[in-house]
C-alpha cells in the first residue's frame, strides 16, 4: 500500500501561518524537521546549554559560516560554568544571560513565529531553541562566496571609479554609503516574491527627494504579487508608467557613483538581493544619452561629445530611412555625380532598395545578437568574420549594393555612440517601421514616422515626470545640462522636474569662482633679477617693490 503523500511546505505554511513557537522543544523540532527534514544539508544540533537546558541549532550546513557558529555560539553556550547557571535560575531570565553575557554574535534577535524562523533558516541565519522559551534565538551566520568588486562590464569608465555593484546586496549598499556618508541616506528594504521573498531596497536622501515620490515607489511596490524576483529587471517592468513603449522609462546602472549621484539630484535607487544592477527612477530621456564622465571633464569638451551622441543618435535611427526615400522616391535630391555612382553600385542587383536595406537590417541583428550570446574570444573574432568576409561576399555576388553596406555600417555605428543599452535597443527597433515607411511614402513617410514617435515620447511620463522634460515643457535652468553642459558654477538648482524640497546644490561662494581669478604668481610681478641688477622689475599690486618683497 502506497504511503499517503505529505503536502509541500509552502501549504504547511499556510496553515501555519500564525503559529507561534511554544516551549516545547521537540514540538518545535518535530515541525521544523516536518518542513526542512527532508534536505541532506539541513542541520538540527542538539546539545545543552551550561550542562543544563536542552537546547538544538538549526541551519543549512552550506549557508553558514562554520567557524563563526562554532567560536561565537556553540563555544560560549556549551562551557560549563556554575557562575552563569545561578544567574539564570535566580537574578535574571535566560534570554538576557545568553545575549548579555554569554554570546560574542553581535547580529542577535529574537523571533517567535514559525514561518519567520523557517524563513531566516533558508536564508542563511542560524536558530536556536532552547527548552522552556517560547521564542527563539537568531544569529546572523551567511556566508555564500561572492565575486570581488571589480570595473563594470555594460558601462565602460574613461574616467571615474573602477567599482561596480555585485550581487550582494549588503556589498552594494556599502558602496552607496561609501559615497554618500550622510545621515540622511535611507535604506529600507521590503521582501517581494512568494517563493523567493527577495530582498528589495529602495534608497533615497532625506531632505533631498520628494516624500510623494518615495510613497508613489512604495506603492507600486506593494502592488507586486509575484512567485519571484531574480533581477531588478523583473521590478522594472512592474512599476513603469507604459508597459507598451519601446523606450524605457526607468534607467539602470551599474556604477555606485552615477547612483549617488542621482540620489543627491533627487530620485530614488532601487536594488535587489541577487543581482548587480540599481534602477534610476525617475528618468528622462536626456539621461540615456549622458554619462558619468560628462561632469568630470571640462564643460567644453563634454559638449562637443554630447553633441556628437546626440548626432549619433539620429543618426542611427533615420539614417537607412532617408537612404530608401531618396532612391525609391526622391533621387533628383541627390547630387548628379553621387547619383551616378549610386546607380552603378546598385547595377545588376536583384532587389529594390527597401527589401536590400531590410535584408542587411535583420542580417547586422542577427550578427549582433550572435556576437552576444557566443563566448567573449569567438565572439570578436565573428564580429569582425560577419562585417568583413560576410559584407564583401554579398557585393561581389552582386546580392547587395556597396552604398547598402556602407549605410548599414554607418548606422551600426551610430547605435554604438549610445550609452545605455535598452534606449540603443528601443532606436534599432524603431528603424524598422521608418525604413517600410520611406519604402511606402518617400519622405513623407518619414516624416510621418518621426512625427508619430515625438507624440508618444511627449505623451509619456515617468512617475509623473515628463519624459522630454526640461525641453517639453521647458525649463531654462534644466536645459543647461542637457543638449549641452554649462560650467557647473551656472547650475546651482537641482532639476526642477523632481520638485525637490531642498533644490539648491551649489553654496554662494562657489558661484564667486566663475569672476577672473586673481593673478598670484604673474611672473611680471617678480622680474628678472640679473647679477644682482634689477631688470624689468614691475611694481607690485600692494605698492611695495619686488625687491623689497624679495629681501
Amino acid at each position: 500500500m502506497i504511503p499517503p503523500k505529505e503536502p509541500p511546505a509552502h501549504q504547511v505554511l499556510d496553515e501555519n501561518e500564525e503559529r507561534k513557537i511554544t516551549p516545547l522543544l521537540e514540538e518545535t523540532i518535530s515541525f521544523m524537521n516536518k518542513i526542512l527534514g527532508e534536505n541532506d544539508d539541513f542541520v538540527m544540533h542538539r546539545f545543552r546549554i551550561f550542562d543544563q537546558y536542552p537546547a538544538v541549532l538549526l541551519y543549512f550546513s552550506d549557508l553558514i559560516e562554520k567557524q563563526y557558529l562554532n567560536e561565537h555560539i556553540l563555544k560560549p553556550l556549551m562551557l560549563s560554568s556554575p557562575k552563569k547557571q545561578g544567574k539564570a535560575k535566580v537574578s535574571r531570565p535566560l534570554k538576557d544571560v545568553l545575549f548579555g553575557d554569554t554570546l560574542y554574535a553581535c547580529e542577535g534577535r529574537s523571533e517567535k513565529h514559525l514561518e519567520e524562523l523557517i524563513q531566516a533558516i533558508v536564508q542563511g541565519e542560524t536558530v536556536l531553541v532552547v527548552e522552556g522559551l517560547d521564542e527563539a534565538l537568531l544569529f546572523s551566520t551567511r556566508n555564500v562566496d561572492k565575486r570581488s568588486i571589480t570595473q563594470p562590464e555594460t558601462e565602460q569608465v574613461i574616467r571615474g571609479a573602477r567599482e561596480g555593484f555585485i550581487e550582494m546586496l549588503g556589498t552594494n549598499l556599502s558602496l552607496l554609503r561609501y559615497r554618500l556618508p550622510t545621515p540622511d541616506l535611507r535604506v529600507k528594504t521590503i521582501r517581494i516574491g512568494r517563493v523567493t521573498k527577495s530582498k528589495v531596497a529602495v534608497c533615497y536622501v532625506d531632505g533631498i527627494v520628494n516624500p510623494q515620490l518615495v510613497e508613489e515607489v512604495f506603492r507600486r511596490l506593494a502592488l507586486i504579487d509575484i512567485d519571484g524576483i531574480l533581477d531588478v529587471g523583473y521590478l522594472e517592468q512592474f512599476i513603469e508608467d507604459n508597459h507598451l513603449s519601446p523606450f524605457p522609462q526607468i534607467q539602470n546602472t551599474e556604477r555606485p557613483d552615477k547612483a549617488v549621484a542621482n540620489l543627491l539630484e533627487g530620485r530614488v535607487i532601487l536594488l535587489v538581493d541577487g543581482s548587480p544592477f540599481a534602477l534610476i527612477l525617475p528618468t528622462v530621456f536626456s539621461q540615456f544619452y549622458q554619462t558619468v564622465e560628462d561632469y568630470s571633464e571640462r564643460f567644453l569638451l563634454v559638449s562637443f561629445i554630447r553633441l556628437a551622441r546626440l548626432v549619433a543618435l539620429v543618426f542611427s535611427l533615420i539614417f537607412p530611412s532617408l537612404y530608401v526615400a531618396l532612391i525609391s522616391f526622391n533621387p533628383e535630391l541627390i547630387p548628379t555625380e553621387f547619383a551616378v555612382a549610386v546607380a552603378g553600385g546598385r547595377a545588376g542587383v536583384p532587389f529594390p532598395s527597401l527589401i536590400e536595406v531590410l535584408i542587411m537590417e535583420i542580417s547586422m541583428e542577427v550578427l549582433r545578437e550572435a556576437t552576444l550570446r557566443l563566448p567573449q574570444q569567438v565572439g570578436g573574432a565573428l564580429s569582425i568574420v560577419g562585417v568583413l568576409v560576410v559584407g564583401q561576399a554579398a557585393v561581389a555576388a552582386g546580392f547587395i549594393s556597396p552604398i547598402t553596406v556602407v549605410i548599414i555600417a554607418l548606422t551600426t555605428i551610430g547605435s554604438f555612440a549610445t550609452p545605455a543599452y535598452n534606449a540603443a535597443l528601443a532606436l534599432r527597433m524603431l528603424r524598422f517601421p521608418l525604413v517600410i515607411l520611406a519604402g511606402m511614402f518617400g519622405l513623407y513617410g518619414v516624416m510621418i514616422g518621426l512625427i508619430l514617435i515625438a507624440n508618444h515620447m511627449l505623451s509619456l511620463k515617468s512617475f509623473g515626470v515628463p519624459y522630454l522634460s526640461p525641453i517639453v515643457p521647458g525649463n531654462f535652468q534644466g536645459m543647461k545640462d542637457t543638449i549641452a553642459r554649462l560650467p557647473l558654477w551656472s547650475m546651482p538648482k537641482r532639476p526642477a522636474l523632481l520638485h525637490t524640497p531642498n533644490d539648491t546644490r551649489l553654496g554662494m561662494k562657489t558661484k564667486e569662482m566663475k569672476h577672473p581669478p586673481s593673478n598670484t604668481l604673474d611672473p611680471l610681478k617678480v622680474g628678472n633679477l640679473r647679477r644682482d641688477i634689477e631688470d624689468g622689475v614691475s611694481s607690485s599690486s600692494d605698492g611695495n617693490s619686488s625687491s623689497d618683497n624679495s629681501n
